[in-house]
């Protein structure tokens, strides 16, 4: 099975940065498509970045320029860095996965596989 472990998320003031990442096993890594994803109380999950086995990246607006994915094949992980936050990122971020040579669109019905998520809060 395809099991996706994102950790590094936490509370921080607007302006700050942090750094999430997720670890990925059961699959071959190299043959995913892999991204993040998020969605905060109320609203619907909205897709951020997705990065495929060339390297090829895709941001949302809502994200580009402030937040920047890697993936590392040799320990098999995707990094989000995440800089000058704002209150409206508060979420929860997934890490989410597909079997595909090409990332789809940032839709999550075309991402079938999900980490647990993990919390970022931004506020003073």
């Amino acid at each position: 099975d395809v099991q996706l472990v994102e950790s590094g998320g936490g509370s921080v003031q607007p302006g700050g940065s942090l750094r999430l990442s997720c670890v990925v096993s059961g699959y071959s890594y190299n043959s995913y498509c892999m991204g993040w994803f998020r969605q905060a109380p109320g609203k619907e999950r909205e897709g951020l970045a997705a990065v495929d086995r060339r390297g090829q990246i895709q941001y949302s607006e809502s994200v580009e320029g402030r937040f920047t994915v890697s993936r590392d094949r040799a320990n098999k992980t995707l990094d989000l860095q995440m800089n000058n936050l704002k209150p409206e990122d508060t979420a929860t971020y997934y890490c989410v996965a597909e079997r595909a040579l090409v990332c789809p669109p940032l839709e999550p019905d075309r991402y079938p596989y999900w980490g647990q998520g993990t919390q970022v809060t931004v506020s003073t």
